[in-house]
């Protein structure tokens, strides 16, 4: 394969400039990654959990201190806004933080109160071995934080499948692992073809696999996974809903869903993407939140006054101005917006789809807000589960019984109530439906891949000691 046919390649999106190539991974090369992770995992599972947890600690050190090198590399690779690609880095350093400091806590074994019987049984946590991360191209580094950061902390060992865009920052990751002291071995980039992750899958060394991505990538790695018997963690996407209830505030509320709906240039798995409001408040709404929302420009994603930048490829643009065209097709009103400039996509607003419609289903990555009217709650509700989809969700109301009953209804792995960008590491993350299964980042994010072993102990029977043997009676012999 020739450099420009690299499959692992940095093009600036912003100005097409293709700036680097990397190679892809030989196969002798992807034999000794997974047999230094298998080596590795031996010693580090055995090192005590405060031991790994300091290491965990120097890897948030490591991003604080390198914050601006790495925020520059994603700028280039994606597309992202430097000021949110800094908040992308401290984000990181609060998630390795997170599991640095409460470890210990979390895998410590855990009683069971025994119903009958004598003895006592616990819950003893701990590593199952070498996991594959497969990681998109949208959060390079949070994205790894929220896999590696507990299962290495649990004492498993990582390897990490990047994104073909995104060869840069994977290298820098790997440096900055290595520099934290973890052992040769602990964390490996692999930059591999979909066919060498079969490979990888399909080694027995391997225990499990996480993937984030769309559901057709989630889709083949989990037939993968599962022909093989090995656990998936799978996050795939969504076409979250922001339901706007009642407010007291409107101004506040049509702020936060422009600030939901532009995070991370539009592309972001859980950014609020269907806009369903009640019907007293709709036309206020939309007048309020496409006057807004359109007002942002995009622009170079290098000055830190860039709210927008491009979007992350060229096929991406090419994919969502084919979506917002089909959209107006079938029969959606284009209030503003839709037109590309290079791969800088302009805020647009869709109303009037239909559920006949496919943009009714399907996930807009990219700045594309969809609009929808609805007579009551019960429509709201519905609107918003009439997805595949059911990743995170927003509800804004002033009525907070009113805002608790419509969370419990929505089909979905994560409720906002009036709050958009509140993910934090202590709060767990995921979904349900074709957005996939499993849970990563606090408390749960720590228990998908140990072995939850059972251990139940009753001590052993203390029986008396048999008494000593009688001494015959002595034997007179024959008289003389």
């Amino acid at each position: 394969m020739s450099d420009a046919e690299s499959l692992y390649a940095v093009v600036n999106p912003a100005t097409g400039e293709r700036l680097a190539d990397y190679p892809t991974i030989s196969d002798a090369d992807l034999r000794g990654a997974i047999d230094a992770a298998a080596a590795a995992h031996r010693s580090w599972s055995g090192t005590p959990v405060a031991e790994r947890a300091a290491v965990i600690g120097r890897v948030a050190d490591l991003h604080e201190e390198r914050r601006e090198q790495l925020a520059a590399i994603i700028v280039r690779e994606m597309g992202k806004p430097v000021e949110q690609a800094l908040g992308e880095v401290d984000f990181c350093a609060a998630i390795y933080r997170y599991y640095a400091d409460h470890g210990e806590k979390f895998l410590a074994d855990e009683p069971i109160e025994l119903l009958d019987g004598d003895g006592s049984a616990l819950v003893r946590y701990s590593s199952v071995g070498v996991l594959l991360g497969i990681m998109p191209w949208n959060f390079p580094y949070y994205q790894v934080a929220r896999f590696a950061g507990p299962n290495l902390v649990a004492g498993n060992t990582i390897l990490l499948k990047h994104a073909p865009q995104c060869p840069e920052s994977a290298a820098a990751l790997q440096q900055l692992f290595d520099d934290a002291g973890l052992p040769r071995g602990g964390y490996v980039s692999i930059l591999a073809s979909n066919d060498q992750v079969a490979t990888v899958i399909a080694d027995p060394r391997v225990e499990g696999v996480s993937v984030t991505g769309s559901a057709r990538a989630g889709s083949a790695v989990a037939a993968t996974a599962g022909q093989h018997l090995k656990k998936v963690v799978l996050e795939l996407g969504g076409s979250d809903p922001f339901l706007l209830l009642s407010t007291d505030d409107l101004d506040a509320a049509v702020q936060a869903a422009v600030d939901a709906r532009l995070e991370n240039n539009g592309q972001s798995c859980n950014a609020a993407k269907r806009f369903i409001v009640l019907d007293p408040l709709y036309d206020a709404f939309l007048a309020k939140f496409t006057e807004r929302f359109t007002a942002v420009r995009p622009g170079d994603p290098a000055d830190p006054r860039t709210a927008l930048g491009p979007l992350s490829s060229a096929s991406a643009t090419e994919r969502l101005q084919h979506q917002v065209a089909r959209a107006v097709e079938q029969g959606a009103e284009l209030v503003s917006g839709g037109e590309r400039d290079g791969n800088f996509f302009p805020p647009t607003v869709l109303t009037k789809i239909t559920p006949e419609a496919e943009a009714f289903t399907e996930e807009f990555f990219g700045p594309v807000a969809s609009v929808y009217r609805a007579a009551s709650e019960d429509e709201a509700v519905e609107i918003a589960n009439g997805t595949p989809y059911g990743l995170g969700s927003y509800v804004y109301s002033s009525d907070e019984a009113q805002a608790l009953r419509v969370a419990d209804r929505l089909q979905a792995g994560m409720v906002f109530v009036n709050v958009v960008g509140a993910d934090s590491a202590e709060l767990s993350f995921g979904g349900v439906k074709r957005s996939g299964f499993g849970r990563e980042l606090g408390r749960l994010g720590i228990g998908e891949f140990v072995n939850k072993k059972l251990i139940r102990v009753v001590p052993a029977s203390t029986s008396p000691e048999p008494d000593s043997p009688t001494s015959p009676e002595p034997v007179e012999g024959p008289s003389s």
